[in-house]
């Protein structure tokens, strides 16, 4: 089976006061850091909505959202619209998210789906990313509204979602002071 990871990371990045995706996390992007978590998940191919003007590395597929204000929902069509019809699936990750385990996205990857098409990680009775979304379910995705993403339609068809359960959801990065050793 053939996962592709889906990386959110077209925001605009309103609170942080400057393009978070260029924001350095060590020697690295925060985008270049959530691009090496789905690397080392094993996820391919890799393919990241993104904000005109930020460049990924040449193994990244990059689809460009040129209304990042339009919200996370316009930049998970674009991704979902532009996925390569090889993949049989894709985990969405969010840019902002660069402590994410790689573990946490195998786990949401290697779940019994149980004729499920959603699967998504799941702290304190909360589901968020990582969601994989099999293609079967890719339609889903047109009913996310807004900034939300996929929250809704998680809530709204949970007959759909398997839940795998994992300590605590990655926190996202929103202002400086958020970044790893910030």
């Amino acid at each position: 089976m053939r996962i592709a990871a889906l990386i959110l990371a077209a925001g605009a990045s309103t609170r942080f006061g400057s393009s978070k995706q260029l924001a350095r996390i060590g020697d690295r992007t925060m985008l270049a850091t959530v691009v090496d978590l789905a690397r080392e998940a094993g996820l391919q191919p890799i393919v990241a909505v993104v904000a005109p003007g930020i460049a990924v590395a040449p193994d990244v597929v990059p689809i460009v959202n040129g209304r990042p204000e339009a919200g996370l929902s316009r930049s998970l069509g674009m991704g979902i619209g532009g996925m390569p019809v090889e993949v049989d699936g894709a985990v969405i990750l969010l840019g902002d998210q660069p402590t994410l385990a790689p573990a946490t996205i195998r786990a949401v990857m290697e779940a019994e789906r149980n004729g499920r098409v959603v699967v998504a990680a799941r702290a304190d009775g909360r589901l968020g990313p990582p969601v994989l979304l099999m293609r079967d379910g890719f339609g889903l995705a047109q009913g996310a509204i807004g900034d939300e993403g996929l929250r809704s339609m998680l809530a709204r068809n949970p007959d759909q979602v398997t839940p795998v359960d994992v300590t605590v959801h990655a926190p996202d990065v929103d202002t400086p002071a958020d970044l790893p050793g910030g």
